[in-house]
């Protein structure tokens, strides 16, 4: 099982360190059902537009989608192990 574990996460990380350079910035259908409609015209800009992780990158720049990728799988790997040790801890008592 520990085998397991470990070739998902070495597997998650490639997949977000590498394969999110060849994602593509065009829009999809959503994307461009909005803007055909009009509907765009009248977006504003989230609260997080200007956060660090803000458009899949590291401060908005492109060379760095890789790496916030990466981040992002560290950090949900991090939380999902310590949330499931603490809950097994619990169901041990």
């Amino acid at each position: 099982m520990k085998k397991f574990f470990i070739g998902f996460a070495v597997v998650s990380l490639l997949i977000a360190g590498v394969l999110s350079y060849f994602a593509s910035g065009d829009p999809d259908g959503l994307d461009k059902t909005v803007e055909d409609t009009g509907i765009a015209e009248h977006a504003r800009e989230h609260p997080f537009a200007g956060s660090t992780f803000a458009d899949y990158a590291l401060g908005g720049d492109g060379k760095f989608t890789g790496l916030a990728g990466v981040l992002g799988v560290l950090v949900v790997l991090a939380l999902s192990f310590s949330l499931f040790w603490f809950l097994r801890k619990r169901s041990d008592v």
